[in-house]
């Protein structure tokens, strides 16, 4: 096909998307998002964080991990967790068996101001030594300032070893 006729025909495409009222754009706009410089054993560390707040028995430091807006699908109930006050209410509960974390293997991916940690972790219940095992999803964003999660999923395994 020669140039001109390839131009025409381009021309003409165009132009019928314009007559039928439909929007053509040439030009996808620039990405203006900075990314925060993040790594694995940061995002690693995320987890650490939590479950450091969880040694100090107070729901609300646990709470403040979460950014606004985030969802908790707790292991021990059955209800989502969507507000402070929600989550405040389900860590008042988790929080008097004394629980400690420990992650048993993990999959870190991460993104642009984003951060995907799953895998598998076990409950220790400083009360009465039970375990609880469980599969765990955190998802974290950098907020400008911090990495705070914006849903956590956490199920208690449904086999038994």
């Amino acid at each position: 096909m020669n140039h001109d006729l390839a131009v025409s025909m381009t021309l003409a495409v165009a132009l019928a998307g314009c007559a039928s009222g439909a929007a053509v754009t040439t030009a996808t706009p620039a990405r203006t998002e900075v990314c925060q410089p993040t790594s694995e054993q940061e995002i690693a560390a995320l987890f650490d964080r939590w479950n450091l707040s969880l040694q100090t028995a107070d729901a609300h430091q646990v709470a403040a991990n979460y950014a606004p807006g985030s969802v908790l699908l707790p292991t021990v109930s059955n209800k989502p967790r969507l507000t402070t006050a929600e989550k405040e209410d389900y860590f008042r509960h988790f929080l008097a068996n004394k629980p400690v974390g420990k992650i048993d293997s993990r999959t870190i991916e991460i993104g642009c101001n984003s951060a995907l940690d799953s895998g598998l972790y076990t409950f220790t219940y400083g009360t009465t030594g039970a375990q609880v095992r469980a599969r765990y999803t955190y998802t974290y964003k950098w907020d400008g300032k911090q990495w705070l999660i914006t849903s956590h999923h956490s199920s208690a395994m449904p086999e038994k070893d």
